[in-house]
């Protein structure tokens, strides 16, 4: 049976993660209020903040960005896409 949680982004019970998916804080509070659906929503927003922005995996700098982002994504009012993002 799965973990349960009320999700925090979706505002409804679901699935929780199977994961925390990052060895902090953050992470935590992730995998105690966010649901798998919505770790899929962040997933899909994590790779066009990676394009738009062209962040490099290897810059210690973007895993501090996309701590921000998970933040606002999940906790905050919402993460903006990029001011020059188009969707297609």
């Amino acid at each position: 049976m799965a973990r349960m949680v009320m999700c925090r982004k979706l505002g409804r019970e679901l699935p929780g993660m199977t994961f925390k998916p990052f060895p902090n804080e953050l992470g935590q509070r992730v995998f105690d209020q966010i649901s798998q659906e919505a770790w899929k929503m962040w997933l899909e927003h994590f790779k066009m903040i990676m394009n738009e922005y062209r962040l490099s995996p290897a810059d210690p700098r973007t895993t501090q960005i996309l701590y921000g982002q998970c933040e606002q994504f999940f906790f905050g009012p919402g993460a903006d896409a990029p001011p020059e993002f188009k969707p297609q």
